[in-house]
């Protein structure tokens, strides 16, 4: 009798063991849904105005991640995120039916981190703080550099003292649609991060070697961090030679559940001499751990008249007002 409640116990601490590793190697799912309710208000040189409200899907997306240990100090990981979903509409729906990210890579705390695929560039994590950190998306940024986010090879290293490295090459052959199909190209991003106590700064540069719209000039981007406790302050420079510079500035207060934010932003157009500049205030609050609720208004203002597109309201005008009321449950 004892025998068998000893092998009973035995058998059941195995099979628990076994369940316990299967479970601690499952991928992680995770997702969110994103609604956003909008008032735009835009007016040309004529004097014309177009207004509009717009229920949409902010980015509604699904993902599922993965990381094992491959040897000591050295994991294997995978990500793949899926959007497209549409999910305030259905009769607009076909489920999911587009693509945000995909890779997969090693890392290890010697040599950093190398990944394959489809993800943000280096560039863009290095410089790009204030496009991406608004719901509804401010009008300018993320134009300036065409390398993209796909058939990418990246590396970043680790830390040398605070300073991190980063590198990007774009594999593109004869028939990618990233090139003109005439050649092969490799376009390539650099960039360094450097951080101190309160104080980050990176540069970045990405050589437009694949894209074809305006030029293959370098693009060149800097950003500053400065972080005083539930206070932070970022400044951005972006340059491309004949076609652009852009500036920005934007001061972000946490108070509890609460995040308030203040950013403005100006294009200088090289090829018409033309300005425009936006303004957004955004107030945020958590509701909980998996939820938050937001409003943001936008103000922009142009030389001449420009295509302005948020949600499904796209006009042209030199004048752009916006309200945006948005939540997002995520998980």
């Amino acid at each position: 009798m004892k025998k068998t409640l000893i092998a009973s116990a035995i058998a059941a601490a195995t099979f628990s063991g076994a369940v316990a590793a299967q479970e601690s190697n499952l991928p992680t799912v995770y997702g969110n849904i994103q609604y956003a309710l909008t008032y735009n208000d835009v007016e040309n040189t004529a004097g014309e105005k177009f207004n509009g409200v717009e229920h949409f899907d902010n980015g509604t997306t699904l993902g599922v991640k993965h990381d094992h240990e491959i040897a000591p100090g050295i994991t294997g990981f995978l990500k793949m995120e899926l959007e497209g979903i549409n999910a305030d509409d259905k009769g607009e729906s076909n489920g999911i039916d587009a693509l945000d990210e995909a890779y997969v890579g090693i890392q290890g705390d010697s040599f950093g981190k190398i990944w394959v695929g489809s993800d943000d560039s280096t560039y863009e994590s290095a410089v790009q703080k204030i496009v991406n950190f608004h719901e509804v998306g401010s009008d300018i940024g993320g134009s300036l550099e065409e390398t993209g986010e796909g058939d990418l090879i990246q590396y970043q290293s680790p830390s040398f003292g605070g300073l991190k490295l980063g590198a990007a090459v774009q594999i593109n052959g004869e028939s990618d649609p990233n090139t003109d199909g005439s050649e092969k190209s490799y376009p390539y991003q650099l960039a360094a991060t450097y951080s101190v106590d309160a104080l980050e700064l990176a540069v970045a540069m990405d050589s437009n070697d694949g894209g074809v719209a305006d030029n293959d000039e370098n693009t060149y981007g800097l950003r500053g961090t400065y972080s005083m406790g539930d206070f932070s302050l970022t400044g951005e420079y972006q340059t491309r030679k004949d076609v652009a510079d852009e500036y920005g500035v934007i001061g972000v207060y946490t108070m509890g559940a609460n995040q308030f934010a203040l950013s403005y932003q100006i294009n200088d157009d090289d090829a018409t001499g033309d300005k425009n500049d936006t303004v957004i205030l955004q107030a945020l609050h958590n509701m909980s751990d998996n939820m938050y609720v937001y409003v943001e208004g936008y103000l922009s203002g142009a030389d001449a008249d420009r295509e302005y597109g948020v949600g499904n309201f796209e006009a042209v005008g030199e004048e752009r007002s916006t309200l945006a009321l948005g939540a997002v449950y995520y998980f």
